[in-house]
Parts: C-alpha cells; sequence; structure tokens
C-alpha cells in the first residue's frame, strides 16, 4: 500500500537520483550518493526499490507518466476550450516546453538513456517512448480526421519528429539561449507547426 508520506520519500529518491545520475552518470552514482542527496537513510532507498536498477526504471517509468499526463490534458484543455484540433497540438508543445523546464535533468537522462543499447531497463524505455509518442499519434490522427491536416500525412514519422523538436529546442533553449522566455521559444515552434505540419488546409480553417 502506498501511503503519502511513502510516496512523498519516494519523490525524494526520484528526484536525488535524476540529479545524479544525470551530472555523472549510472554507473558512477552509488545508493549512499542517492541516500544522502535524499536526506533519507540507505536502507530507506532499498525499502522503497530492490536495487539501484529498479530506482532507475522506476524513475524513468515516473517521469515519462507526467510527460504523458501532461500532454493529455494539455490537449484536452484546448478542446475544452473550443480550439481546433491542431490548437491542441500546440497546446502540447507548450506543455512539453514547460515539463523540461521544469524536469531538466530528468529530460537529459532520459534523451541519453535512449541512444544507449546495453541497459536492463531498454525494452522498459522503448516502450515508455512509444506511450508518449502514441499520445502525439492520437491528436495528430485527431487533426487529419477534422479535416485540418492533411491525409497524406505520415503521422507516426510526424509524431516522432515533433516529439524530437520540442526535445532538442527545449534543451538548446535552457543551455544556450536560457535569457528567452517560454513564451518566445513557444511562438517560434508554433510558428513551424502552422507553417510546415499545419500547412495551407489548417490556415484555410482559420
Amino acid at each position: 500500500m502506498s501511503t503519502p508520506r511513502r510516496q512523498a520519500t519516494r519523490q525524494k529518491l526520484y528526484e536525488a537520483a535524476v540529479t545524479l545520475i544525470a551530472e555523472q552518470g549510472f554507473s558512477a552514482t552509488t545508493v549512499d550518493e542517492i541516500a544522502e542527496r535524499a536526506g533519507v537513510a540507505k536502507g530507506t532507498v532499498y525499502y522503497n526499490f530492490a536495487s539501484k536498477n529498479e530506482l532507475m526504471e522506476e524513475l524513468l517509468r515516473h517521469g515519462v507518466g507526467l510527460l504523458t499526463t501532461s500532454l493529455s490534458e494539455a490537449a484536452a484543455g484546448a478542446a475544452a476550450r473550443g480550439g481546433r484540433k491542431i490548437d491542441g497540438i500546440d497546446a502540447m508543445i507548450r506543455a512539453g516546453l514547460a515539463f523540461i523546464a521544469r524536469y531538466p535533468s530528468f529530460t537529459q537522462l532520459y534523451v541519453a538513456e535512449l541512444w544507449r543499447t546495453n541497459r536492463a531497463w531498454q525494452d522498459t524505455l522503448l516502450v515508455l517512448r512509444m506511450e508518449v509518442i502514441a499520445v502525439v499519434e492520437r491528436a495528430l490522427r485527431d487533426a487529419v480526421e477534422a479535416g485540418e491536416l492533411s491525409d497524406e500525412i505520415d503521422i507516426p514519422l510526424t509524431a516522432a519528429a515533433l516529439f524530437g523538436m520540442v526535445l532538442v529546442a527545449a534543451l538548446d533553449w535552457l543551455s544556450f539561449q536560457p535569457e528567452r522566455s517560454i513564451d518566445d521559444v513557444h511562438s517560434a515552434l508554433s510558428r513551424l507547426l502552422q507553417g510546415r505540419v499545419a500547412g495551407t488546409g489548417a490556415r484555410a480553417n482559420t
């Protein structure tokens, strides 16, 4: 049974682990360091997670779950306000930027782990990636069915491209252009969405 106190402890462990692993790598990060950063005893780590590998896998599940929920809620919010399907996709872009700005260490870790092939959690990570992409795919499919996007677009590839665009643009923004506001960055990506992905079909519906 997960109590509020245990959830709070696990959250502290997630935050400590993701920061340390993003800074110095998984192999170099010890359970002792995670416990110290989280402000708990070493035994508390093993009480909540059977191993460091399990902690890493659950960390990835936790973070991607937060991102997926954020994207879905953004699209739903746009629809509730009476927006078009393409507005929902635009809202998801902003939600993605906001998530990455809030959890930059997790995002760096997630991107780095996507390119590794020797991890115990690789299969889990690929499933999690598919879950995020599936949210974007549904939004694109809804826009096609509504006539806001051409039915000739490659939905899986476009969804992956949009997700990748937000990841790369956000990390570049935070690392090299931190003086820019999220509104500024979102506006630039929004114009790219409207001009390249949405195209003339979406403009015709404005």
